[in-house]
């Protein structure tokens, strides 16, 4: 039996229901994080609220994102998840409960809270060497990109428009440039260097990204947080995507090209090695 959390209680997943009337479900007025967990040990969980807050702040939303500290650890252990070498918790939450409007409620309305965990599988390390491809489709996001809404209906079709020509993944371009992942921040190596779009409105902040940053940087390997432009995806010598379950994943064909010798350069695998290495360090200190 599958244990969720929801607006208080924790519940068998059969038993968890929201009202149709849910802001989230009319609206896609709401925001959401994903968090992994190492045989238990949550990644960076600190780093995960933190930009839950500043969504919630951004959005309006009267919740106080600490106190989900505590539930993401529950959802895990309640279902048996602490000893799963790797696992993850969703969370949810919207404005909540009223009727259709495009403005806030007028009322004060409770928010909806909402978790679950599930364990999930790294690729075995012949799937992970020969990495993943990608097709480059627009980028028809809103302008808040840094901010993790539930509104993900660009993300999907460019995720299907990618699978429709044959791909695993979907790296969104805009104005000449491959800004990132429609689920993952994107990077390149160019001429050694390790490169990924900087911080703007335009760009997720993904943790994952983060750590990788400072991986490379305790490792001597050279960073430029730059825009990398759509002509730069015919001559980088290497491509990966970041995020909470890919970690460091290689990327070796892109919009039906291969990458290199169409396996992970050294340099993504430098990277991922040393991420790994984080995670351990992360997983001793508890």
């Amino acid at each position: 039996m599958t244990t969720v959390y929801l607006n208080g209680e924790y519940i068998p997943k059969s038993e968890a229901k929201i009202s149709v009337e849910d802001r989230g479900f009319t609206l896609a007025d709401g925001v959401y994080e994903v968090t992994c967990f190492y045989d238990g040990v949550p990644f960076y969980l600190d780093r995960h609220l933190e930009r839950l807050r500043g969504g919630l702040a951004m959005m309006r939303i009267p919740i106080d994102a600490g106190v989900m500290d505590d539930v993401s650890r529950q959802v895990i252990a309640r279902n048996g998840l602490d000893k799963v070498p790797t696992s993850l918790v969703y969370l949810q939450i919207t404005r909540g409960v009223a009727p259709r409007t495009h403005a806030f409620p007028k009322e004060p309305v409770t928010p909806t809270v909402y978790a679950s965990a599930k364990a999930w599988e790294r690729y075995t390390p012949e799937q992970w060497a020969g990495g993943c491809s990608a097709a480059t489709v627009p980028d028809r996001r809103w302008g808040r990109v840094d901010v993790k809404t539930i509104c993900l209906l660009p993300n999907v079709l460019g995720v299907q428009a990618a699978v429709d020509a044959g791909a695993d993944h979907a790296i969104m371009v805009k104005d000449g440039v491959a800004i990132e992942g429609a689920m993952h921040n994107f990077w390149a190596v160019v001429d050694g260097t390790v490169v990924t779009h900087p911080l703007t409105q335009a760009i997720l902040p993904g943790i994952t990204r983060g750590v990788v940053l400072e991986v490379a940087r305790e490792n001597g390997i050279p960073v430029q947080e730059r825009p990398i432009q759509v002509e730069e995806l015919t001559t980088a010598e290497e491509f990966f995507f970041t995020g909470t379950t890919a970690e460091v994943r290689p990327c070796t064909v892109v919009d039906g090209r291969a990458v290199g010798d169409g396996k992970a350069g050294p340099v993504t695998r430098a990277l991922s090695r040393a991420f790994l290495k984080r995670v351990e360090r992360e997983k001793a200190g508890r």
